[in-house]
């Protein structure tokens, strides 16, 4: 009796941290913690593009992003608190691109307009793509 209520606690315990792992990881996905600011308008086995909407002075809540490239499609001037509480401010023009490595922040519009871009996250293995032939 002693073993089965053991071995059923164990199965318990193993099962609990497996949930909690999971939501913990999922809860950091943007799309699923603030699908109000974040969209998916694309994904394939390389990449996820989003499209990011933020009114003015809107802030998110902490997320987490694969390395991408984000494509301003309005001003930016966003905040980003980082989960230390350092904070960094980004500014972009319309057109304009710029690099981001894999990371957890905090977004905050700091405009008294809206913000709009496009957000292209690279996935960590791309699928292995025969290169055309040449003639």
């Amino acid at each position: 009796m002693r073993k089965s209520i053991h071995l059923a606690m164990t199965v318990l315990f193993a099962a609990l941290v497996l949930v909690i792992a999971a939501k913990t990881a999922m809860a950091q996905d943007p799309v699923k913690v603030d699908p109000k600011h974040y969209k998916v308008e694309s994904e394939n086995d390389q990449v996820r593009v989003l499209r990011i909407t933020y009114g003015p002075h809107e802030k998110s809540v902490m997320h987490e992003h694969p390395a991408s490239q984000v494509i301003y499609l309005t001003d930016a001037h966003v905040k980003f608190t980082l989960p230390g509480g350092k904070t960094q401010e980004s500014h972009g023009k319309p057109g304009e691109t710029s690099w981001a490595p894999a990371g957890k922040h905090l977004p905050e519009n700091l405009s008294d307009k809206p913000l709009e871009g496009i957000l292209v996250e690279l996935k960590a293995k791309p699928s292995k793509v025969k290169p055309a032939e040449t003639k």
